[in-house]
């Protein structure tokens, strides 16, 4: 089974910024436990990063013909991309949006999602341990059509 991990804007500098909020983990290191955990559960992973709405709608529009789902961490696209969002509707592999912090806990324009209405689940608030919980989910979902 291959999934896709798709990572939003500005989190290629994880490990350097806000580490308050972010932890001081770089993307290398969550996508290197992930491959792991993937392992573990016979699951192969591929992973992209753009800080660009029209390379991550380009990717969620060809996902569906090579992968059994999408764990997607939009970033601040999560607030504004009605883009990504329909590129998500538009697709029928179950999509898991994940987010290192809890958005809800931050500033009032983080708590909408325009993502979790077309995802089949959400993660927050748990670190980078958000992307490995995003991923079994992923992997329980494929398992349990």
């Amino acid at each position: 089974m291959k999934i896709l991990v798709i990572n939003g804007p500005n989190l290629n500098l994880l490990g350097k910024r806000e580490k308050d909020i972010y932890g001081s983990k770089t993307l290398e290191n969550i996508n290197k436990q992930m491959t792991r955990v993937a392992k573990e559960k016979n699951a192969e992973l591929d992973f992209f990063q753009s800080n660009h709405e029209g390379e991550i709608v380009d990717k969620l529009g060809q996902a569906e013909k090579s992968y059994a789902a999408v764990v997607i961490n939009p970033a601040a696209y999560t607030h504004t991309s009605v883009a990504i969002r329909d590129a998500i509707a538009s697709i029928n592999i179950p999509v898991i949006e994940v987010h290192i912090s809890n958005i809800y806990q931050r500033e009032e324009f983080r708590h909408k999602s325009l993502i979790a209405p077309v995802a089949k689940g959400q993660v927050s608030g748990f670190g980078e341990y958000s992307y490995i919980l995003g991923l079994l989910a992923a992997i329980y979902t494929i398992e349990n059509k």
